[in-house]
């Protein structure tokens, strides 16, 4: 029909394959829940009959289209605007347009996000709002287009996962804190629900176990905004036996928890220490300085980004196998020395390899 009186339909193409036009579609739009043979016949017939729908075009002549789509929790947090920023400098190298979109962790969110993009893109990097999800893995596990994860793995699935060592951070943090002849050690804030979150409170749990000393773990909701917090670190100080040192989970609760502690007047770290997990921008400048387990947060988005252009570089659509092993690549974090934890204050903080500490 290239040469015919008229364009050729999706009736024509679905004819020709011996399919029904939602199969058609299912392929124009990425071919989700095709088996590779129907999708190699209905491909076969949309480039026999010269059938390109304008908003797929370039993906069904075999071009790429220079798009990838980008899925985090959020922006307002300062790590991943920090991964955004590193991995838009590799696509910017590979001539490439990121579209970032926003879940806010709500999976509903997430799963029209994905449907979307994988129209629009050659590839996608994302932040699972569950590594647990049977829907979001049913999803994955149906599209064409390659799929990195980072900074949370999904389980139960072989895609290729970039992460931080979240476990051996919060040990090296915990570590230290006894070191400095703390015993009650209070673990504060996070989601329950998260891969990084469940990491931390097990490095955690690993160090005080090691020492003989008792977990004391808050992760109620309320312990996630600052009121919460104000009321979680009050109730435990007003307790018969008081925590000598906060470790907080992630770097809002470690502001927040600062924050209370100076308006409550209490010293910090002669009266409690804090380390907190994730680094920010004036841990270094307050006084007393914020010891912090510091994230790779650039490399972590170069590392995925780059990841993702290797394997569209391989070949467009790359299947899941769920019988290949694919282990995730763990990033080092290192534990940023400075006042809070008890250390000396000094100019250039000293820094520790969680790995090696």
């Amino acid at each position: 029909m290239k040469g015919g009186k008229r364009h050729a339909t999706l009736s024509d193409v679905a004819r020709s394959a011996d399919v029904g036009t939602t199969t058609v579609s299912r392929v124009i739009n990425g071919g989700a829940k095709v088996s590779p043979k129907t999708l190699a016949r209905v491909r076969s017939a949309i480039t026999e009959l010269g059938f390109i729908p304008n908003h797929a075009a370039r993906t069904l002549r075999g071009e790429q289209t220079k798009i990838i789509g980008l899925i985090v929790p959020s922006i307002a947090d300062s790590f991943f605007s920090s991964c955004a920023d590193a991995i838009q400098e590799v696509a910017r190298r590979h001539g490439t347009l990121v579209i970032l979109t926003v879940t806010n962790n709500d999976p509903a969110s997430e799963n029209a996000t994905i449907s979307t993009l994988v129209r629009r893109t050659d590839g996608l990097l994302l932040v699972p709002t569950s590594s647990h999800s049977l829907e979001l893995r049913n999803q994955l596990r149906d599209i064409s287009i390659p799929v990195i994860c980072f900074d949370r793995p999904m389980y139960d699935i072989q895609i290729p996962t970039v992460i931080t060592q979240n476990f051996e951070g919060a040990r090296a943090a915990t570590r230290h804190l006894l070191e400095h002849g703390f015993r009650r050690i209070l673990c504060l804030g996070g989601e329950s629900e998260l891969f990084t979150m469940n990491e931390r409170v097990r490095g955690y749990t690993a160090a005080m176990k090691e020492a003989n000393a008792r977990p004391l773990i808050d992760m109620r909701s309320t312990a996630c905004d600052y009121e919460g917090t104000s009321n979680a670190i009050v109730k435990h100080l007003k307790g018969a036996k008081p925590p000598q040192a906060i470790f907080c989970l992630k770097n809002s609760t470690t502001i927040s928890t600062y924050s209370i502690l100076q308006k409550m007047k209490i010293s910090i770290p002669s009266q409690v220490a804090l380390v907190g997990f994730d680094d920010f921008e004036l841990a270094s400048t307050l006084r007393p300085s914020i010891t912090v387990v510091q994230q790779p947060v650039e490399e972590l988005g170069h590392t995925a980004a780059r990841l993702l252009f290797q394997r569209l570089a391989l070949a467009k659509g790359m299947p899941i196998n769920d019988k290949e092993k694919i282990k995730p690549i763990q990033l080092k974090t290192r534990l940023i020395l400075r006042a809070s934890c008890g250390c000396r204050e000094v100019e250039e903080p000293q820094s520790i390899s969680a790995s090696g500490h």
